[in-house]
């Protein structure tokens, strides 16, 4: 099983904003983080999990939980995209879908591999999202941050 957690970031909605990842297989774990100058937080938050999984496919095929603090992406994957799909990348009020370039680049990355997404509360003394959180926050205001890649046994945020 390879466990991922994202999140993301924005100071100003819009304006800069980072993102953060960790992606943790039963030996390694990798951090990963990005900026973007004039963006939103569901960008970022969509961004993070494109990045996650981009990532995480090319270890292998394992099985993967994505663990997110945001119901939009959550809520997304697991059950609005499949109406907007139908919809032709509609809403239910018949606006398009917004960054609906990034839904379709997540939806890519995630094609044929076996992911669970599950929602985990947003700053409440959680670990792997606190570190995924400080992560984004660092890069929204761009403040560089040292990014963890290594064995798992010496990683301190699980």
């Amino acid at each position: 099983m390879i466990t991922i957690y994202t999140d993301g970031a924005s100071r100003g909605n819009p304006g800069p904003g980072g993102w953060g990842a960790i992606i943790i297989n039963t030996v390694r774990v990798a951090e990963l983080g990005g900026r973007e100058e004039h963006t939103t937080n569901n960008r970022m938050e969509l961004v993070a999990a494109i990045k996650a999984l981009g990532f995480a496919g090319k270890l292998d095929d394992t099985p993967m939980e994505v663990h997110t603090d945001s119901e939009y992406v959550m809520k997304g994957m697991t059950s609005w995209i499949t109406g907007w799909q139908k919809r032709n990348w509609r809403t239910t009020s018949k606006k398009p879908v917004l960054n609906q370039d990034l839904w379709k680049e997540l939806l890519r990355v995630a094609e044929g591999k076996a992911i669970e997404w599950k929602h985990v509360a947003g700053h409440s003394g959680h670990k792997p999202n606190d570190r995924c959180d400080e992560i984004a926050t660092s890069y929204a205001d761009d403040i560089s941050t040292p990014l963890y890649n290594g064995p798992r046994d010496f990683y301190k945020h699980l």
